[in-house]
């Protein structure tokens, strides 16, 4: 009898492993801040952390506290933590003070982080002048029309370019070309944007940077 009733537990159990639907956990996802409160010209940083890589990308969105924010951004999960630095520092003239909140969902799981934008007296470079700054450091924009950019974006209290640029001198206008090495040092990161402005407002102030027809009338 000891023996039936273990070969019809036996059975059972069986029966019961094969016959009990599989329950799959859906992967959990967290958002990670390098910290809740940041001032203008400085970066977001956060890391987007899984449980698993199920293949599945994470879809981004930023938003204000009115709700209005970005598109969808789809964000590349190759593993259990993923680093996600901005590109674009916070700018005054884009982005209001505030709360702002980071959502984040992947495969089925959500997760919402915020952090606020206080006021500072940070200046920060433009995102439309660094662009230019790059295709200057690559040999595709002229002098000149580098320092009209800076002058028609930048704050004056961060650069101020003291002579009116126009048509009749902008083709004038030169930078010592060893001016390319702190560019290359500031898009590295190396130097802040501050310390950039420092060299061009000491090349200003030494009539390094100016019009050539000016620097002529001068002599």
């Amino acid at each position: 009898m000891m023996i039936r009733n273990a070969i019809l537990f036996t059975i059972l159990a069986t029966s019961f492993m094969i016959f009990l639907p599989t329950v799959y956990a859906e992967p959990t996802v967290n958002i990670i801040m390098d910290k809740t409160t940041y001032k203008y010209c400085e970066k977001l940083f956060y890391i987007i952390e899984v449980s698993e890589i199920s293949g599945d990308p994470a879809i981004i969105h930023i938003r204000d506290e009115t709700g209005k924010g970005s598109s969808a951004i789809p964000i590349e999960i190759s593993k259990l933590q993923n680093p996600i630095p901005s590109i674009i520092a916070f700018e005054k003239n884009i982005f209001p003070l505030g709360k702002y909140f980071v959502d984040v969902e992947y495969s089925g799981s959500e997760f919402t982080a915020e952090f606020n934008l206080i006021d500072s007296d940070n200046i920060c470079i433009p995102q439309s002048v660094k662009l230019f700054l790059v295709e200057w450091y690559n040999g595709k924009i002229l002098d000149g029309f580098l320092i009209d950019s800076i002058q028609k974006n930048v704050d004056p209290k961060l650069i101020e370019i003291p002579f009116e640029i126009n048509e009749d001198n902008i083709y004038d206008i030169s930078i010592p070309n060893w001016t390319k090495n702190v560019v290359l040092w500031w898009g590295q990161g190396f130097i802040s944007d501050n310390e950039f402005a420092q060299v061009i407002n000491y090349l200003i102030d030494k009539n390094l940077i100016l019009p050539q027809i000016q620097i002529e009338n001068e002599i």
